[in-house]
């Protein structure tokens, strides 16, 4: 009886042990790319909270608060996003909306672990932060990537918390380079295109290769996309977070390089034949892109290893470009391409009242009330709309103008745009004007 009891027992463990066989075998015949890298990088995919106070004002709901005009009202307003760790330290790379106007923030790692975290710094125009915390001790990293050798196919893995649903992953394939789109009122130039679901909530998780390296990082500004998704290229976040990291703001870089709409009719005088580029009207003497070579005339086809549109294209890709980062051009010159590299530098200050001249047609000086203008340009914009010496300017974009410091930050800040929003004071009216920049 006892021997029989051993034999079954030792088939019963030879079962045992040809099904956990089985079952490892089939696991690792199921294995592929996406499962290593997903565990490879997860836990350095960390998912974000924040908090905003949101201040408004109720409806009087009875005669008695009719009679005071209401009350404000202060409420916290939750959001969710995810991010990225980038360094050992605990350096976390975001979206700049996911942490827009937060009030508070706490990250939550891989492990559990939820930890406070401050903005060292972040960007509207390339929708671009750096988030900080402290772990006490090494946490878990991603690898930033290269972008510019992406290839249109390649399969592409998002990680993120979509609508809050922590770790999702999403696969596809990287489906279009260089996207530009509109959304919230700004342009964004750029992207990647993938179609990997990208839904509210994957904000600031990485795009990642099939070597697990961070390509992009995910962005759902974009809310009317159906079944495509946008994420900013590494090699973008990278200059970026640099600035960001050092400054905690992108210097306003300057070329010194004026450009206009290039018609075909112009294109072909200039020995071109294609649809798109910009036509260099002027270039700053003594500036970067004079040093550079380049010259009035010149068509720019390409910045770095992207096609540019227009004249509006070419602006807005140089936002992403900090100031002391090389930034490669292809121009073509009576027909004959040529690449030229210019060094950007930080927008000198001195310029910038003859910008406010050149383009607004006013010269300020401060005063104790505030920036009164001195000079209006006969046709000028300003001029145009009724501005007059005497005036005070009290805004520009809504920042208010408390010293000439202060306002050649602002005119500086706005170049890159196509108008400026004025608050000018006469006696004891304001009115807003939006006048063409």
């Amino acid at each position: 009886m006892g021997s029989l009891l051993v034999d079954s027992a030792r088939a019963m463990n030879h079962v045992m042990l040809l099904t956990v066989a089985l079952f490892t075998s089939d696991l690792q015949s199921r294995r592929d790319v996406v499962v290593d890298v997903v565990q490879k990088v997860s836990p350095a995919v960390v998912y974000i909270g924040t908090v905003q106070v949101v201040e408004s004002r109720f409806r009087p709901r009875s005669p008695f608060e009719e009679l005071f005009g209401g009350a404000d009202e202060r409420r916290a307003v939750e959001g969710l996003g995810t991010g990225v760790l980038v360094d050992p330290s605990g350096v976390i790379i975001t979206n700049e909306h996911v942490v827009r106007g937060a009030s508070e923030i706490h990250v939550v790692l891989a492990d559990g672990r939820q930890l406070d975290a401050e903005v060292v710094g972040a960007d509207a125009e390339n929708d671009l932060a750096v988030v900080r915390i402290n772990p006490k001790g090494p946490v878990p990293f991603a690898k930033l990537g290269i972008s510019s050798d992406l290839m249109i196919g390649e399969k592409a893995i998002a990680i993120g918390s979509p609508f809050g649903l922590k770790k999702s992953v999403t696969v596809g394939v990287v489906s279009a380079l260089g996207r530009s789109f509109k959304a919230d009122g700004r342009t964004y130039n750029d992207f990647i295109q993938t179609d990997a679901s990208i839904n509210p909530g994957n904000s600031g998780g990485p795009l990642l290769n099939i070597d697990g390296e961070v390509i992009g990082i995910n962005s759902a500004i974009f809310s009317g996309a159906q079944g495509i998704g946008f994420a900013i290229p590494a090699d973008k976040v990278r200059r970026v977070i640099a600035e960001l990291s050092q400054y905690g703001k992108v210097r306003p870089a300057w070329v010194g390089l004026e450009v206009q709409p290039l018609t075909s009719e112009l294109g072909k005088r200039l020995g071109w034949d294609r649809t798109y580029g910009a036509l260099v009207w002027n270039v700053e003497a003594g500036s970067p892109a004079e040093q550079a070579g380049v010259q009035r005339g010149d068509i720019v086809t390409q910045m770095g290893t992207t096609q540019l549109e227009d004249a509006d294209d070419f602006q807005s890709r140089l936002k992403s470009y900090p100031a002391k980062t090389p930034l490669p051009l292809t121009l073509v010159r009576n027909g004959q391409a040529l690449n030229v590299v210019v060094t950007p530098v930080e927008f000198p200050p001195r310029l910038a009242e003859g910008l406010a001249w050149d383009r607004l047609g006013l010269k300020l000086k401060a005063t104790q009330l505030g920036m009164q203008v001195i000079a209006v340009r006969p046709g000028s914009p300003s001029n145009r709309v009724g501005i007059e010496a005497g005036d005070m300017v009290v805004r520009l974009n809504n920042q208010p103008l408390t010293s000439l410091d202060v306002f050649k930050d602002a005119i500086i800040a706005a170049r890159g745009g196509k108008s400026v929003l004025l608050l000018v004071r006469r006696g004891r009216a304001g009115y807003y004007l939006t006048l063409p920049f």
